[in-house]
């Protein structure tokens, strides 16, 4: 490989670390469990639950990596079904997040009243996350997206950590924000343009996985 193929490679992994960003920034079940907290009890639950979403989004990565590229290794065609999956699901989801940037508002965030230990702030916070069908699903296509692209199951299993950290930074500023009211004037103008953003992203994301992996599916034919 050239030194120009490499950079290539690199920025396209560091490419797919942002697009998970803007997943993890994108409201969801983990953002509205997080905020809530934060408004209702303050930035330390909130903190204690966002590490146990992140421990989740290792999980996620780790065994989403491990499973997938073992399942490629039997069945190479597997990895064109999970192109036309994934490419699928994230084109719905860039839909979606485009539908809702033209809608007057975001999700409702109410606070949250529940007193929570650190502990039980953690496991909350890693049990909405894995048991959070979004997660799965994005996980999977960007697996898919990795391994479809050339990178080793080390380079998928690596993104389990970034992936990780990357959600500590989201959800730490989010804990930070909401639990001093600094997000409540902005929130629905805020979450319109994350959406907008996420929804444009996702679809092209999305409709060039799609793409690959239905062109892979017509070369198998």
């Amino acid at each position: 490989m050239t030194g120009t193929d490499e950079l290539t490679m690199w920025t396209l992994y560091l490419a797919t670390w942002g697009g998970l960003i803007l997943a993890q920034i994108a409201p969801g079940p983990n953002f509205i469990a997080v905020s809530g907290a934060a408004l209702g009890r303050g930035f330390k639950p909130a903190f204690f639950m966002t590490c146990g979403v992140a421990t989740a989004t290792f999980v996620w990565g780790a065994a989403t990596a491990l499973g997938l590229a073992s399942l490629v290794a039997l069945y190479p065609g597997t990895l064109t079904l999970l192109r036309i999956i994934g490419g699928g699901y994230l084109t719905f989801m860039g839909y979606k997040g485009l539908r809702s940037a033209l809608r007057a508002s975001g999700p409702s965030i109410a606070p949250s009243a529940l007193a929570l230990t650190p502990a039980a702030a953690w496991r909350r916070g890693f049990l909405i996350n894995m048991t959070n069908p979004k997660s799965a699903l994005t996980w999977g296509a960007i697996t898919s997206f990795l391994l479809g692209s050339g990178f080793s199951s080390i380079h998928a299993f690596g993104m389990a950590p970034l992936g990780a950290i990357s959600a500590l930074g989201v959800y730490i500023t989010y804990s930070f924000l909401f639990s001093r009211g600094l997000a409540r004037q902005l929130y629905g103008r805020f979450t319109r343009i994350v959406d907008g953003l996420f929804g444009l992203a996702f679809a092209i994301f999305g409709c060039k996985l799609l793409k690959d992996g239905i062109e892979e599916f017509v070369r198998r034919a």
